[in-house]
């Protein structure tokens, strides 16, 4: 049973930077495609990207693309996600999740739905004034 710890929140200013990381354990982090959500008061968590078992392919919500970059380093089992141009939409609590289904083949199909992670941290919360 994999555990999962968000960390890097806080606050940032319209066009600034923060890094979150997501630290793994209890399970075989390297065998989980990943996945960075979010949820803003009053609505839904939304899928905001998503990252292979090896890191080599990655997916992206439009309204984060370009801004922000998904990343893993297997050996230390860490999830990070780089977000660059914050924007004040982008304030929410974001989660990092991990997907335990069976890998089949080599080809990864990133998965956007909430129900589709086994895996949930805390979530950490990051706050972008304008």
């Amino acid at each position: 049973q994999a555990q999962l710890a968000e960390s890097g929140g806080g606050w940032a200013n319209a066009g600034g930077s923060l890094t979150l990381s997501c630290a793994a354990s209890g399970g075989t982090f390297s065998s989980y495609p990943m996945g960075w959500f979010r949820q803003a008061p009053g609505q839904e968590r939304e899928f905001v990207a998503a990252i292979s078992w090896g890191g080599g392919s990655t997916h992206y919500a439009e309204a984060v693309k370009g801004r922000f970059s998904i990343s893993r380093d297997n050996g230390k089992n860490m999830l990070y996600l780089r977000m660059n141009s914050l924007e004040p939409e982008d304030t929410a609590h974001y989660y990092c999740a991990g997907d335990r289904s069976r890998r089949v083949g080599n080809v990864w199909v990133p998965k956007k739905e909430t129900y589709e992670y086994d895996y949930w941290g805390q979530g950490t919360q990051v706050t972008v004034s304008s």
